[in-house]
């Protein structure tokens, strides 16, 4: 089992770009960023939108890790 994280704020403040922006950027509503972003909603057309603005691949845009229990 994973433990997925979305990363798409600490990508955001490294690169200088608002949410709004990245909005414009992706021709997604500036609401399912904030949904992204607070691991609410992945619509996965939003995603590959989103990755595409950015020029990053999906697997990117989260913190991914193996749970201790499932390292073994």
């Amino acid at each position: 089992m994973y433990k997925v994280k979305p990363i798409l704020s600490k990508i955001l403040k490294k690169r200088g770009i608002t949410q709004t922006k990245l909005a414009e950027m992706a021709n997604v509503p500036q609401s399912a960023i904030s949904r992204f972003d607070k691991n609410e909603q992945h619509k996965d057309t939003h995603l590959v939108s989103i990755s595409k603005a950015l020029g990053v691949k999906i697997e990117d845009l989260f913190e991914i890790e193996k749970k201790k229990e499932d390292a073994e």
